[in-house]
């Protein structure tokens, strides 16, 4: 069996991949671009998980999930631009008045990387963002020029990943991520 996309509409799978190893934590659970600063510093615990679990019953949902051989092994956050704080983000340009889609936070379990799931990840975000209509989808890597990067900063992606997914350079940002300047890349859907 190969590499399944699916969007993250199982709670327990998506806290298996981005869900904090801590229970009272008030980290990840790739929240902090998709709510507001202040509703995301106050969500601890019980009351975040809930607060995911509310968006994986949500249509569309928060994400997508990757599966090999039935075992969640990896998750992209994709979702509508204007649902996010990109939306509001001054260091990423809008290029244009399009309803785009944003894909912005990889993650593929311990054990299970370097067998494509990055890229079945993004192939199937840009799927999942087609069916539901969007006209565009945006990623927002770092341009490392095949310098080694953080793992723990990697969660954006790469300039190169995006590249090899059919996504062209759009904009460069103002952000900076350990270093390495983020650029926008888009892939038009329609």
């Amino acid at each position: 069996m190969g590499i399944e996309v699916r969007p993250a509409t199982v709670f327990e799978d998506v806290a298996t991949l981005v869900g904090p190893k801590k229970p009272t934590s008030n980290v990840c659970f790739c929240l902090s671009y998709r709510i507001g600063s202040k509703e995301n510093v106050a969500l601890r615990g019980p009351a975040r998980a809930d607060r995911v679990r509310e968006l994986c019953a949500q249509d569309p949902p928060p994400g997508v999930l990757a599966y090999l051989d039935g075992e969640p092994v990896g998750w992209a956050a994709v979702h509508p631009r204007s649902e996010t704080s990109f939306a509001r983000n001054r260091l990423i340009p809008h290029i244009d008045d399009l309803d785009v889609w944003s894909l912005w936070c990889f993650r593929v379990r311990p054990g299970y990387r370097k067998r494509g799931i990055m890229h079945a990840l993004i192939d199937g975000a840009v799927e999942h963002a087609r069916e539901c209509g969007a006209p565009a989808i945006e990623g927002y890597p770092v341009d490392n020029a095949g310098e080694p990067v953080n793992l723990t900063m990697a969660y954006v992606g790469t300039r190169r990943l995006f590249e090899r997914a059919g996504f062209e350079k759009a904009a460069d940002t103002g952000s900076v991520l350990d270093g390495f300047p983020r650029v926008l890349m888009r892939m038009p859907l329609g």
